[in-house]
């Protein structure tokens, strides 16, 4: 099933912001190999929209001309309140009822609330703004979380952590290992420390700075208890983390990781079948093309066949 998302840019709309939600989305198809997200550029008007730092983007429709999304991402960032007209409102309100789910992202929790459709929903926004929210939007339930889900109303409270939105619904939709493959390729939750810890799969930093340091590692796998002592656990409480996060062992996700660097190291050089098992543990070529046919269902050198090319001539 692909998953349909709408993003309804505003002027001066943050680039950061619009980077955080469509990058995971992109990386997710290219990691899974399949499309799993396609996302549409929208506008309140034809034309391109300036962001807050002069980038142009055109979006593809009005919004008034979107058929319908899965997910509807409202984007005003640094001019929600000047977004707040009768006319803009009406808009947002018909554009809802033709969308599943409506994401805040950064202020546009206030603009969908200004809209009367966060009424009795837990939301938060950007952190400058959560007073203002709460005293504006008394039938909204604010909190201070960095992202909420709350049924089919989703918000998060900046550029940050609309990528850790994002790591969620992948998660949800797709299982932890695409989302924690996702948050390593940008190198999210680097480390365990940089900031608070966030409840569910896509929020445990741990597991993130563990598959981190697995990945900068593949050559010569670290033993489990050095990566647990690395990042100040212990071997069981490592196990823990990964289960509760992953559903799987450290043992498990190492080797997942390492499977998917072959898998990319296949498909995307020349390097022998020989060369990429070095390059992810493996002293013999033959047990990591055991274990690539066991994880993709065939061999390195069928990943890489030609596929046969159907003859156009016409026989007489």
């Amino acid at each position: 099933m692909q998953r349909q998302i709408a993003l309804l840019l505003f002027p001066n709309f943050s680039n950061l912001c619009l980077a955080n939600a469509v990058e995971p989305l992109r990386a997710a198809n290219t990691l899974s190999r399949r499309p799993l997200y396609q996302w549409h550029f929208v506008g309140l008007e034809p034309g391109p929209v300036l962001s807050s730092s002069m980038l142009p983007v055109t979006p593809e429709m009005a919004l008034s001309d979107l058929p319908g999304a899965d997910y509807l991402c409202v984007m005003p960032s640094y001019g929600h309140r000047d977004f707040a007209r009768p006319s803009i409102l009406r808009r947002l309100r018909a554009a809802a009822r033709r969308c599943d789910n409506l994401v805040g992202l950064d202020t546009g929790s206030l603009l969908l609330s200004a809209a009367g459709l966060m009424e009795g929903y837990r939301a938060t926004s950007h952190w400058d703004v959560l007073t203002e929210f709460e005293e504006t939007y008394p039938e909204v339930d604010v909190v201070t979380d960095r992202f909420v889900i709350d049924r089919n109303r989703l918000s998060c409270g900046g550029a940050t952590t609309t990528m850790e939105l994002m790591l969620e619904l992948i998660a949800r939709h797709h299982g932890p290992m695409l989302s924690l493959d996702v948050g390593a390729l940008f190198m999210h939750g680097e480390r365990p420390g940089a900031g608070p810890y966030l409840p569910g799969v896509a929020g445990d930093r741990v597991v993130r700075a563990a598959a981190a340091l697995m990945r900068r590692h593949l050559e010569q796998p670290l033993p489990i208890p050095e990566v647990a002592r690395r990042l100040a656990l212990s071997q069981r409480g490592l196990e823990h983390r990964c289960m509760t996060a992953a559903g799987r062992s450290p043992q498990s996700l190492y080797a997942v990781i390492r499977m998917a660097e072959a898998y990319r190291l296949v498909q995307d050089t020349a390097l022998s079948v020989a060369e990429i098992a070095g390059r992810v543990g493996y002293g013999d070529a033959s047990a990591m093309t055991r274990s690539f046919r066991r994880e993709f269902g065939l061999s390195p050198r069928q990943l890489r066949a030609p596929v046969p090319q159907r003859d156009q001539s016409l026989t007489v």
